[in-house]
């Protein structure tokens, strides 16, 4: 199967706008990636004809907004290839997170208890576990990247000790673009007997995801990154564990009964979904993600391939530009900084006069900016509708972000 870029691109509404009089280059994915009409329309239908609440009503369009809603977690089941009794929907991944933390590791893990994070990890896999450090006095231990931005499985594996009992670990980083072996870390966490939880943010939006062959015991991801609605997402959580964890959040559909001194709670995954969810956005989520399995993600992943390897060359050839992390196993991310006193909050902003969308800041990633030496960087993060030009674009606006700051 072909990837057209182009027809791609036609089918991204926003893609064909302006800003600031030039044409937008949108290279902000890694924050949150732009929406296809298939996922607009599906939407605004849901939303104008076909609205109501789940799960509660017996009338024609509540059982209609039922079936759509719950035939999303077999799409998210085929995605990842998982069990859909498995997948817990939820706001995304910082949520399902939380999640973790909050209905199975704070019931399970004592003061001197461990927690192996790698550097890399993005704030939302570090803060909860922070909450059990601050609350239960459980011990976070890091394991840092090298120069590059590897992330050596051995080492992580070799962090493992016997008051482990959580290894929580990026797929792809969301700074340096570095794709972690998560399947080697699983396969030697299990054989020491502990649960790996791989936050996916990133990398299910880049590659074919098979929780399967990965071996995790739970893999997050989030809707708004992966071309679909904002306040979408969900959480493979494999049933050995689900047995194993207490309810999240009280109320709506997660009970069965409730009375005044009992209450009885759903089976998983109902059992983790309190509430009235997000219905329309779930909804939404879906179509994005046949969308993206009708393109294959193994196009998607040789067409962001390509784009990588074009402005890395690209990039290479400026030579007051500093790239951070060079992995072998990099994705279409670039973080960098520019020589001399330039900002990253400066020349993202000499970026957008040109059109380019870019990233400026820590990118949620503190503790991995501390060991890179770095206080701020500019992100460039390709998505499957960017294009070549867009790369040439890009370079054009740094080398007028260079002349403007360095002379």
């Amino acid at each position: 199967m072909s990837f057209d870029v182009e027809k791609v691109r036609a089918d991204f509404p926003i893609l064909a706008r302006q800003v600031n009089g030039k044409p937008l280059v949108y290279l902000d994915n890694g924050a949150s990636a732009q929406k296809p009409r298939a996922v607009i329309e599906a939407v605004t239908q849901a939303y104008s004809m076909e609205y109501a609440n789940v799960h509660r009503g017996l009338h024609y369009l509540s059982n209609l907004a039922t079936e759509k809603y719950e035939a999303v977690r077999g799409i998210v089941g085929r995605f990842l290839n998982a069990d859909p009794e498995e997948i817990v929907f939820n706001s995304g991944t910082t949520e399902g997170i939380n999640l973790v933390s909050y209905a199975w590791a704070a019931p399970r893990l004592q003061a001197g208890d461990e927690i192996v994070l790698s550097i890399m990890e993005h704030h939302a896999n570090i803060v909860p576990w922070h909450f059990l450090r601050e609350r239960q006095g459980v011990v976070l231990k890091w394991v840092e990247c090298d120069a590059k931005g590897d992330l050596d499985p051995q080492a992580v594996i070799d962090a493992i000790g016997p008051r482990t009992k959580l290894v929580a670990v990026t797929h792809m980083s969301n700074v340096l673009g570095t794709v972690v072996d998560v399947a080697a870390i699983c396969a030697g966490a299990r054989e020491k007997g502990v649960p790996v939880l791989v936050d996916g943010s990133q990398a299910s939006v880049h590659m074919p995801v098979d929780v399967q062959a990965i071996g995790c015991d739970f893999y997050a991801i989030t809707g708004h990154k992966l071309y679909g609605p904002s306040g979408s997402g969900a959480i493979f959580i494999k049933a050995a564990r689900m047995a194993e964890m207490r309810p999240f959040i009280g109320g709506g559909d997660m009970i069965r009964e409730v009375g005044r001194d009992a209450v009885t709670y759903n089976d998983p995954p109902m059992k983790f979904e309190a509430g009235t969810p997000s219905i329309v956005a779930q909804i939404g989520l879906g179509v994005a993600l046949e969308y993206m399995m009708g393109l294959g993600m193994a196009n998607i992943a040789a067409h962001e391939r390509a784009l990588r390897d074009y402005a890395r060359a690209r990039l290479a050839g400026l030579n007051w530009l500093s790239v951070q992390g060079n992995s072998d196993t990099k994705g279409a991310i670039f973080s960098f900084t520019m020589a001399g006193a330039a900002h990253a909050h400066d020349i993202s902003t000499i970026l957008d006069k040109r059109g380019v969308a870019v990233r400026a800041g820590t990118h949620c990633a503190m503790p991995l900016m501390e060991h890179m030496g770095v206080g701020a960087t500019c992100r460039a993060s390709f998505g499957l509708y960017n294009t070549k030009a867009e790369v040439d674009a890009l370079v054009s606006a740094l080398e007028l972000a260079n002349e403007l700051f360095n002379g």
